[in-house]
């Protein structure tokens, strides 16, 4: 009886710990907020988002990707607390309407954030590292499973 206490104790503390690490609110994710680049040089890639703090149920970013010189492609992001959740809201340069991301699992360096009626990517994914964010976009794209990952540093902004 005592051992199957003790363990009991010992489960419910890893569930508390695990718990206290997962984001429940947008002030857990501020870790995303600030200047990140990926600057390929070799490929005369450059790749950037910002992302503001979170304040008022909100954090707004944007993207870019600049290729030899020139702009190819940007993005409009928002992650917002929301009454049934926190989601990712993007709208690149190349769709009409936003799209909606649910937040499905998270710790306190790793969120990912899932549409599974989205053609692709069905999954969102910010991973910190120290400061070395890399961002993923994974999903199932005409049946085959795909995804993109986008190592950035965290940079001075302006």
């Amino acid at each position: 009886m005592r051992y199957t206490l003790l363990i009991s104790f010992v489960l419910l503390g890893a569930l508390l710990t695990n718990a206290q690490t997962a984001v429940s609110r947008l002030a857990d994710i501020n870790w995303l907020a600030g200047c990140w680049e990926r600057n390929d040089k070799s490929k005369s890639l450059l790749i950037s988002e910002q992302w503001m703090a979170p304040v008022g149920g909100l954090m707004i970013g944007m993207g870019r990707t600049v290729k030899s010189g020139k702009a190819t492609g940007w993005e409009y992001m928002r992650i917002e607390q929301r009454a049934d959740g926190i989601y990712f809201v993007s709208k690149p340069k190349e769709n009409a309407e936003e799209t909606a991301f649910k937040l499905i699992r998270s710790t306190k360096n790793e969120v990912v954030f899932e549409n599974k009626d989205h053609d692709f990517p069905q999954r969102v994914i910010y991973k910190l590292q120290g400061t070395k964010m890399t961002g993923r976009i994974e999903g199932n794209n005409s049946g085959e499973f795909m995804y993109f990952d986008f190592p950035m540093n965290k940079v001075k902004c302006g």
